[in-house]
Protein backbone atom coordinates (compact mmCIF):
# COMPACT_ATOMS: atom_id res chain seq x y z
CA UNK A 1 0.00 0.00 0.00
CA UNK A 2 1.38 3.41 -0.83
CA UNK A 3 2.52 5.87 2.11
CA UNK A 4 1.32 9.40 2.00
CA UNK A 5 3.66 12.14 3.31
CA UNK A 6 2.19 14.10 6.31
CA UNK A 7 0.90 17.04 4.06
CA UNK A 8 -1.10 15.26 2.13
CA UNK A 9 -2.62 13.14 4.83
CA UNK A 10 -3.18 16.29 6.87
CA UNK A 11 -4.66 17.72 3.50
CA UNK A 12 -6.98 14.81 3.18
CA UNK A 13 -8.55 15.24 6.75
CA UNK A 14 -8.66 18.64 6.12
CA UNK A 15 -11.07 17.71 3.10
CA UNK A 16 -12.83 14.71 4.20
CA UNK A 17 -13.54 16.79 7.00
CA UNK A 18 -15.22 19.88 5.30
CA UNK A 19 -16.81 17.39 2.21
CA UNK A 20 -18.50 16.04 5.65
CA UNK A 21 -19.72 18.89 7.35
CA UNK A 22 -20.28 20.79 3.92
CA UNK A 23 -23.27 17.73 3.26
CA UNK A 24 -24.62 17.92 6.64
CA UNK A 25 -25.13 21.04 7.25
CA UNK A 26 -25.94 21.47 3.49
CA UNK A 27 -28.95 18.99 3.55
CA UNK A 28 -30.06 20.40 6.93
CA UNK A 29 -30.83 24.00 4.89
CA UNK A 30 -32.05 21.58 1.77
CA UNK A 31 -34.17 19.56 4.09
CA UNK A 32 -36.05 22.90 5.94
CA UNK A 33 -36.24 24.65 2.29
CA UNK A 34 -38.58 21.73 0.92
CA UNK A 35 -40.73 20.77 3.94
CA UNK A 36 -41.64 22.20 6.90
CA UNK A 37 -42.47 18.12 7.96
CA UNK A 38 -39.51 17.58 11.48
CA UNK A 39 -39.56 14.02 10.16
CA UNK A 40 -38.82 14.37 6.60
CA UNK A 41 -36.06 16.94 7.22
CA UNK A 42 -34.17 14.07 9.83
CA UNK A 43 -34.50 11.61 6.62
CA UNK A 44 -32.98 14.78 4.01
CA UNK A 45 -29.94 15.05 6.29
CA UNK A 46 -29.37 11.52 7.41
CA UNK A 47 -29.47 10.02 3.99
CA UNK A 48 -26.53 12.35 2.67
CA UNK A 49 -24.70 12.13 5.54
CA UNK A 50 -24.78 8.36 5.31
CA UNK A 51 -23.66 8.16 1.65
CA UNK A 52 -20.76 10.56 1.53
CA UNK A 53 -19.03 8.95 4.11
CA UNK A 54 -19.30 6.22 1.99
CA UNK A 55 -17.81 7.97 -0.39
CA UNK A 56 -14.84 10.12 1.31
CA UNK A 57 -13.93 6.80 3.03
CA UNK A 58 -13.33 4.91 -0.32
CA UNK A 59 -11.92 7.36 -1.73
CA UNK A 60 -9.59 9.11 1.07
CA UNK A 61 -9.20 6.21 3.05
CA UNK A 62 -5.90 5.17 1.49
CA UNK A 63 -4.19 8.36 1.80
CA UNK A 64 -5.59 9.31 5.35
CA UNK A 65 -7.06 6.30 6.88
CA UNK A 66 -10.18 9.16 6.53
CA UNK A 67 -10.49 9.68 10.14
CA UNK A 68 -12.59 13.51 9.58
CA UNK A 69 -12.82 12.90 13.66
CA UNK A 70 -11.00 13.88 16.78
CA UNK A 71 -12.42 10.62 18.49
CA UNK A 72 -11.13 8.19 15.84
CA UNK A 73 -7.80 10.11 15.64
CA UNK A 74 -7.76 9.56 19.58
CA UNK A 75 -8.39 6.05 19.29
CA UNK A 76 -5.66 5.39 17.14
CA UNK A 77 -3.45 7.19 18.53
CA UNK A 78 -3.90 5.10 22.31
CA UNK A 79 -3.64 2.28 19.73
CA UNK A 80 -0.64 3.76 18.91
CA UNK A 81 -0.83 3.58 14.93
CA UNK A 82 -0.49 7.42 14.63
CA UNK A 83 2.24 8.91 16.29
CA UNK A 84 1.33 12.22 18.56
CA UNK A 85 2.43 14.37 15.95
CA UNK A 86 0.23 13.32 13.60
CA UNK A 87 -1.88 13.06 15.48
CA UNK A 88 -2.51 16.76 16.74
CA UNK A 89 -1.81 17.68 12.98
CA UNK A 90 -5.28 15.73 12.57
CA UNK A 91 -7.23 16.81 14.71
CA UNK A 92 -6.28 20.50 13.62
CA UNK A 93 -7.19 19.96 10.25
CA UNK A 94 -9.95 18.26 10.97
CA UNK A 95 -11.12 20.88 13.16
CA UNK A 96 -10.05 23.64 10.39
CA UNK A 97 -11.88 21.86 7.28
CA UNK A 98 -15.15 21.28 9.49
CA UNK A 99 -15.41 25.03 10.08
CA UNK A 100 -14.76 25.50 6.28
CA UNK A 101 -17.87 23.17 5.75
CA UNK A 102 -20.22 25.33 7.26
CA UNK A 103 -18.52 28.50 5.82
CA UNK A 104 -19.01 26.55 2.27
CA UNK A 105 -22.42 25.25 3.15
CA UNK A 106 -24.19 28.85 4.20
CA UNK A 107 -21.96 30.02 1.16
CA UNK A 108 -23.83 27.85 -1.56
CA UNK A 109 -27.26 28.61 -0.16
CA UNK A 110 -26.29 32.45 -0.02
CA UNK A 111 -26.91 32.52 3.58
CA UNK A 112 -24.28 34.69 6.45
CA UNK A 113 -20.89 32.72 6.24
CA UNK A 114 -21.02 31.87 9.94
CA UNK A 115 -24.00 32.22 12.28
CA UNK A 116 -23.67 30.98 15.64
CA UNK A 117 -26.49 28.46 16.71
CA UNK A 118 -29.07 29.17 18.93
CA UNK A 119 -30.44 25.29 18.90
CA UNK A 120 -30.36 23.75 22.16
CA UNK A 121 -28.53 20.49 23.06
CA UNK A 122 -28.08 19.53 26.25
CA UNK A 123 -28.69 17.53 29.31
CA UNK A 124 -28.01 13.83 30.39
CA UNK A 125 -30.36 12.18 27.48
CA UNK A 126 -28.39 13.97 25.08
CA UNK A 127 -24.82 13.56 26.54
CA UNK A 128 -25.49 9.49 26.76
CA UNK A 129 -26.90 9.65 23.51
CA UNK A 130 -23.30 11.06 22.12
CA UNK A 131 -21.46 8.79 24.35
CA UNK A 132 -23.47 5.72 22.65
CA UNK A 133 -22.71 7.52 19.09
CA UNK A 134 -19.37 7.46 19.88
CA UNK A 135 -19.32 4.11 21.13
CA UNK A 136 -20.95 2.44 18.28
CA UNK A 137 -18.94 4.06 15.67
CA UNK A 138 -15.62 3.26 17.30
CA UNK A 139 -17.14 -0.38 17.54
CA UNK A 140 -17.81 -0.30 13.87
CA UNK A 141 -14.36 0.82 12.63
CA UNK A 142 -12.33 -1.71 14.84
CA UNK A 143 -14.71 -5.04 13.98
CA UNK A 144 -14.55 -4.11 10.46
CA UNK A 145 -10.70 -3.44 10.83
CA UNK A 146 -10.61 -6.70 12.18
CA UNK A 147 -13.12 -8.43 10.15
CA UNK A 148 -13.28 -6.71 6.80
CA UNK A 149 -12.07 -4.49 6.02
CA UNK A 150 -12.67 -3.78 2.36
CA UNK A 151 -16.62 -3.06 3.75
CA UNK A 152 -15.33 0.01 6.57
CA UNK A 153 -16.94 2.38 4.49
CA UNK A 154 -20.42 1.13 3.78
CA UNK A 155 -20.35 -0.52 7.76
CA UNK A 156 -19.59 3.50 8.41
CA UNK A 157 -21.93 5.42 6.17
CA UNK A 158 -24.41 2.55 7.48
CA UNK A 159 -23.39 2.75 11.14
CA UNK A 160 -24.53 6.31 11.02
CA UNK A 161 -26.81 6.27 9.01
CA UNK A 162 -28.82 3.93 11.76
CA UNK A 163 -27.50 6.25 14.63
CA UNK A 164 -29.43 9.27 13.51
CA UNK A 165 -32.52 7.65 14.38
CA UNK A 166 -31.94 5.61 17.26
CA UNK A 167 -29.68 8.44 19.59
CA UNK A 168 -31.54 11.60 21.01
CA UNK A 169 -29.26 13.84 19.62
CA UNK A 170 -29.00 12.60 16.38
CA UNK A 171 -25.28 10.98 16.20
CA UNK A 172 -22.61 13.67 16.05
CA UNK A 173 -20.07 11.31 17.38
CA UNK A 174 -17.65 13.96 16.12
CA UNK A 175 -15.57 16.73 18.37
CA UNK A 176 -14.68 18.48 14.76
CA UNK A 177 -18.21 18.08 12.99
CA UNK A 178 -20.02 19.21 16.49
CA UNK A 179 -17.51 22.44 16.50
CA UNK A 180 -18.40 23.20 13.21
CA UNK A 181 -22.25 22.78 13.52
CA UNK A 182 -22.15 25.22 16.28
CA UNK A 183 -21.64 28.33 13.22
CA UNK A 184 -24.76 26.95 11.80
CA UNK A 185 -28.23 28.08 12.84
CA UNK A 186 -30.09 25.81 11.13
CA UNK A 187 -31.52 22.53 11.30
CA UNK A 188 -28.10 21.19 12.08
CA UNK A 189 -26.76 23.52 14.51
CA UNK A 190 -25.85 23.23 18.23
CA UNK A 191 -25.18 25.95 20.40
CA UNK A 192 -21.71 26.82 21.16
CA UNK A 193 -22.14 26.42 25.00
CA UNK A 194 -23.61 23.21 24.47
CA UNK A 195 -20.14 21.83 22.92
CA UNK A 196 -18.23 20.67 25.98
CA UNK A 197 -20.33 17.83 27.49
CA UNK A 198 -21.08 16.94 23.04
CA UNK A 199 -17.37 16.95 22.87
CA UNK A 200 -16.38 15.21 26.68
CA UNK A 201 -19.16 11.92 25.82
CA UNK A 202 -17.95 11.63 22.76
CA UNK A 203 -14.49 11.03 23.64
CA UNK A 204 -15.70 8.83 27.11
CA UNK A 205 -17.43 7.29 24.66
CA UNK A 206 -14.89 6.39 22.14
CA UNK A 207 -12.46 5.60 24.93
CA UNK A 208 -14.59 2.77 26.22
CA UNK A 209 -15.44 1.60 22.99
CA UNK A 210 -11.59 0.93 22.45
CA UNK A 211 -11.35 -0.98 25.71
CA UNK A 212 -14.06 -3.02 25.44
CA UNK A 213 -13.14 -3.57 21.66
CA UNK A 214 -9.71 -4.63 22.35
CA UNK A 215 -10.75 -7.34 24.89
CA UNK A 216 -13.81 -8.58 22.79
CA UNK A 217 -11.18 -8.98 19.45
CA UNK A 218 -8.79 -10.56 21.30
CA UNK A 219 -8.40 -14.18 19.92
CA UNK A 220 -6.67 -15.70 22.65
CA UNK A 221 -8.71 -18.57 23.71
CA UNK A 222 -9.53 -20.55 26.96
CA UNK A 223 -6.17 -21.70 28.28
CA UNK A 224 -3.98 -19.43 26.59
CA UNK A 225 -4.70 -21.04 23.07
CA UNK A 226 -5.17 -19.04 20.32
CA UNK A 227 -8.79 -19.43 18.46
CA UNK A 228 -8.82 -20.00 14.96
CA UNK A 229 -9.94 -16.34 14.10
CA UNK A 230 -8.51 -14.77 11.13
CA UNK A 231 -9.48 -11.49 9.38
CA UNK A 232 -12.15 -12.10 6.58
CA UNK A 233 -12.16 -16.16 8.18
CA UNK A 234 -15.23 -16.38 10.56
CA UNK A 235 -14.82 -19.95 12.24
CA UNK A 236 -17.66 -22.38 11.38
CA UNK A 237 -18.08 -25.02 14.35
CA UNK A 238 -18.43 -28.23 12.94
CA UNK A 239 -17.53 -27.66 9.08
CA UNK A 240 -14.21 -29.15 9.63
CA UNK A 241 -15.89 -32.29 10.94
CA UNK A 242 -17.78 -33.04 8.39
CA UNK A 243 -15.53 -35.87 6.98
CA UNK A 244 -15.28 -37.84 10.06
CA UNK A 245 -18.93 -37.58 10.72
CA UNK A 246 -19.76 -39.05 7.38
CA UNK A 247 -17.33 -41.95 7.81
CA UNK A 248 -14.57 -43.46 5.99
CA UNK A 249 -14.20 -42.59 2.73
CA UNK A 250 -16.35 -44.67 0.13
CA UNK A 251 -12.58 -44.90 -2.38
CA UNK A 252 -10.77 -46.44 0.95
CA UNK A 253 -13.25 -49.01 1.37
CA UNK A 254 -12.92 -50.21 -1.73
CA UNK A 255 -9.40 -50.81 -1.77
CA UNK A 256 -9.92 -52.79 1.42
Amino acid sequence: MERYDLGRRVVAEALGTAILVATVVGSGIMAQTLTNDLGLDLLGNTLPTGAILVVLITVLGPISGAHFNPAVTLVFALRQEISSRDATAYIVAQIVGGILGTVLAHAMFAMPLVALSLKARTGGAQWLAEAVAAFGLIATILGGLRFQKTAIPWLVGLYITAAYWFTASTSFANPAVAIARSLTNTFSGIRPVDLPGFIIAELVGAVLSLGLMTWLLNASGVGGKEIAAHDNDLPQPGVRDLPERAGPDPEKRRRA
